[in-house]
């Protein structure tokens, strides 16, 4: 049975989930606010795209790092999901990888914005770049070692490298727009190819 708090207010835990409800939808707006205006968009545009007041953005919220931080992490754990949910559905592992690795571009064109928001909190960026690794590397193990059992690429392919070297080719597309990396990366891709049999 649900009961009122103290003065008529409603139960902590329903207070618990508004407030989980407030945090995601403030790290979604700022996600989208971010993309088209940059991370230095003004709060009352995020919280106003959130639906939610000022107050509510700072409480979750304190600093602008704060709330960057929140976003890149949002978006790494997105990313980190997608890997398994593209293995169960694509018709091949080589398909999963290379729709994965689409993804994972666009994270790192989209999202140099925020980490270069935090190069200046070095223990934070720290951390932040860290978790990235932690959660990735054992994605992209996943998606090469599914792709090899299955004959796909060759064997060999080092998840880091890979990740690294995507990175590599990632940089410089948001200061050239005749830049476009997923040419190279389409050309990496299959150089991992195995020869079909002749």
């Amino acid at each position: 049975m649900t009961t009122e708090g103290p003065a008529g207010q409603p139960p902590a835990r329903s207070r618990r989930a508004d407030s989980l409800r407030n945090q995601q939808a403030v790290i979604t707006a700022a996600a989208e606010v971010f993309l088209t205006s940059g991370v230095d968009a003004p709060i009352r545009r995020i919280a106003a795209k959130a639906g939610v007041g000022m107050g509510t953005v700072y409480r979750h919220f304190p600093t602008r790092a704060d709330l960057v931080t929140a976003v890149y992490n949002q978006q790494i754990e997105d990313l980190a999901a997608a890997g398994p949910a593209l293995l169960a559905r694509t018709e091949t592992p080589f398909d999963a990888l290379s729709q994965w690795i689409d993804l994972f571009v666009d994270f790192l064109v989209t999202k140099h914005g925020l980490a270069d928001a935090l190069q200046s909190d070095s223990e934070r960026f720290a951390d932040l770049h860290a978790h990235f690794l932690d959660r990735l590397s054992p994605v992209t193990t996943e998606l090469i070692d599914a792709a090899v059992d299955a004959g796909d690429i060759r064997p060999g392919t080092q998840p880091y490298e890979l990740m690294r070297g995507i990175g590599n080719l990632c940089i410089g597309r948001g200061s050239d727009p005749r830049y476009d990396p997923r040419r190279l990366i389409a050309l990496l891709l299959q150089g991992l190819r195995r020869p079909a049999a002749s």
